[in-house]
């Protein structure tokens, strides 16, 4: 039964995952007359104001990888953050691991010198 409903829970977070990306309609044009890109983030904008601002400035370096479209820029940055979410609750919970099993390594390593003082 666990395994049953482990399933079912994975299915309901998936078609929670995936249904709003299903659902979502790109309009073809923005008030603009530009196209309108659903995720696009903050580093496209920044770099537009740049361009408006200070219209002759050239960057410092340019990207090592340039992705396809938005969307993979998106899956990207959402796949590093979850390595580090990941890296860093791996890494709380191995310290919690640590620290817990020092604690009853010294508990028992005490439990015994209690008994021999209590024997002599």
């Amino acid at each position: 039964m666990k395994r049953h409903q482990n399933l079912i829970l994975l299915g309901v977070v998936l078609l929670l995952a995936l249904i709003p990306l299903w659902l979502v309609q790109r309009p073809a044009a923005g008030a603009d007359g530009k196209q309108v890109e659903i995720f696009a983030g903050a580093d496209n904008k920044a770099k537009d104001m740049i361009g408006q601002i200070d219209p002759g400035y050239t960057p410092w370096f340019e990207p090592l990888m340039q992705p396809a479209s938005a969307e993979i820029a998106s899956l990207l940055f959402a796949l590093q953050a979850a390595l580090g979410a990941g890296f860093i609750g791996y890494y709380l919970g191995v310290s919690v691991t640590r620290e817990r099993m020092s604690r009853q390594a010294q508990k028992q390593s005490e439990t015994p010198d209690e008994i021999n003082n209590l024997v002599d």
